[in-house]
């Protein structure tokens, strides 16, 4: 099986997680990134990421290239903003709508707080109702790096290799 993982990543927790996944599954990585880049300080960071997840934005996006004929599941990645995903993941879905039809999905949650959850509930929807195979949360995995939170991600990457 071929796995892409596609991700978004604004303080590198993300970013982390999804290297980490990436050795553990032999998979390829997608890093997406907007045009317009994200304030990463103050209050600026919460009020327009927030703005732009609520209002279910769709950034435009920097050119990638990715043949998802090639990929039978995707892994997505993000950080979870005023309790849903973030928005680059969300340019991403409505760019490939046909090329995803047909694939297995999973997920993982990078969070501060709290609305993860929901987050993946709101991207489960956005992707036509999908179930996901495997679904994890990380509580700032690299901002507060602990033996729990690399057992959490091996966990993830084990049930995803039973899959």
């Amino acid at each position: 099986m071929k796995d892409l993982i596609v991700y978004y990543s604004l303080e590198g927790n993300t970013e982390y997680v999804a290297q980490v996944l990436k050795e553990k599954l032999d998979a390829r990585v997608r890093c997406l990134t907007p045009k317009k880049a994200y304030s990463t300080k103050g209050f600026a960071k919460y009020f327009w990421g927030g703005k732009s997840a609520v209002m279910a934005e769709k950034p435009e996006l920097e050119s990638y290239d990715i043949d998802l004929s090639e990929i039978d599941r995707i892994i997505f990645g993000f950080p979870v903003w005023a309790s849903t995903f973030a928005p680059p993941i969300r340019t991403f879905i409505e760019d490939n709508r046909e090329a995803l039809a047909g694939k297995r999905f999973a997920a993982f949650a990078c969070q501060a707080g709290s609305g993860a959850e929901k987050a993946l509930d709101k991207l489960s929807k956005c992707l036509n109702e999908t179930a996901f195979e495997q679904t994890a949360i990380f509580i700032d995995p690299k901002a507060r790096h602990s033996e729990e939170t690399d057992r959490k991600i091996e966990e993830f990457a084990n049930a995803l290799k039973a899959e």
